[in-house]
């Protein structure tokens, strides 16, 4: 009897279609709260791993791939997240490959960014303090909403420097060139961490912006679903 059972939850599982999410940077897997699929998927976080002293982004990428451990399955990663699946996605042979809140290539970064990229001002950010200061709030989300940054500070809870200081120099000094073929890119159009100005080939979100994750669930949700059956 033991066995059957076993044998039938292994047939459910495999007819589930797994969805695996990677969060914004320095957040954690609260962020996805709001996103809800019907029962024949199955969704998984990977959480943030703590990068090794001096470790490239292609490194580390292939670390979060290993957490991949269903075949076929479908990766979404949020603004940083987006990237590092990107990056993932080279490790690993997928369903489909999703971004949202984020860029496909380094042409999409904001001026400011690659001015920071430049000048490595982007050093100069207390990241030890980031629950403690807005600093890495604004730039996680915007400087003009307190609302949005009072919403979104609480789901940053990734503390590590080690982390923040490698993710953030990650970030802004991307140098990826082309994009992925058949990536899907969903992106608001109030983003004001990446505008969508310099955003190309994309679905846009009407009154999207950055954190759309958690104040656009319900929309987000039925977007994915509709890419899913594509």
């Amino acid at each position: 009897m033991g066995y059957a059972i076993f044998l039938q939850k292994r047939l459910m599982n495999s007819e589930k279609t797994h969805v695996y999410f990677v969060p914004g940077l320095a957040a954690g897997s609260e962020i996805f709260r709001n996103i809800k699929f019907p029962e024949t998927f199955e969704i998984h976080i990977l959480e943030w791993l703590i990068p090794e002293k001096g470790e490239s982004l292609e490194s580390y990428a292939k670390r979060m791939a290993l957490g991949v451990t269903e075949k076929n399955a479908i990766l979404i990663g949020v603004s940083f997240g987006g990237v590092v699946v990107q990056e993932m996605s080279y490790f690993l042979k997928l369903k489909k490959l999703i971004i949202i809140s984020s860029v496909k290539s380094r042409s999409e970064l904001p001026r400011r960014m690659k001015i920071a990229s430049l000048t490595k001002a982007y050093k100069l950010i207390p990241t030890s303090l980031v629950l403690s200061v807005e600093d890495l709030t604004k730039f996680s989300v915007g400087p003009k909403s307190k609302k949005r940054l009072t919403l979104y500070q609480q789901y940053l809870h990734v503390r590590n420097k080690q982390y923040l200081d490698w993710a953030l120099e990650q970030m802004i000094t991307w140098e990826k060139k082309t994009e992925i073929e058949n990536i899907i890119h969903l992106h608001g159009e109030k983003d004001m961490v990446f505008p969508i100005k310099y955003i190309q080939e994309c679905e846009v979100i009407k009154g999207g912006t950055h954190i759309m994750i958690l104040n656009k669930g319900r929309e987000i949700s039925k977007k994915l679903l509709e890419i899913f059956k594509q």
